[in-house]
């Protein structure tokens, strides 16, 4: 009986702190851009990522941007063809 017990506030409690965590982590403010970085006109980020020297932008108007992570130089841009 003491296991059976045991085991349900366990699994209580995970589930309270996976709620928990996924709660804090869709309320929280998403990171900015760093201040090198500057989009067109119009256009707002949608998602952000980076790599060892490059940083890429998802904008709003389906293109993804590629800047240098050094200079925050446009390196390439990638249109999506959402189809």
């Amino acid at each position: 009986m003491r296991l059976v017990t045991v085991l349900t506030v366990v699994m209580i409690a995970g589930f309270t702190i996976l709620i928990a965590a996924l709660v804090l982590r869709l309320s929280a403010d998403p990171l900015p851009l760093p201040e090198r970085i500057s989009l067109p006109e119009g256009v707002e980020a949608r998602a952000f990522t980076q790599g060892a020297d490059w940083i890429a932008v998802v904008g709003s108007d389906d293109r993804i941007f590629v800047f240098s992570r050094a200079s925050g130089a446009l390196i390439q841009t990638v249109e999506i063809d959402a189809e």
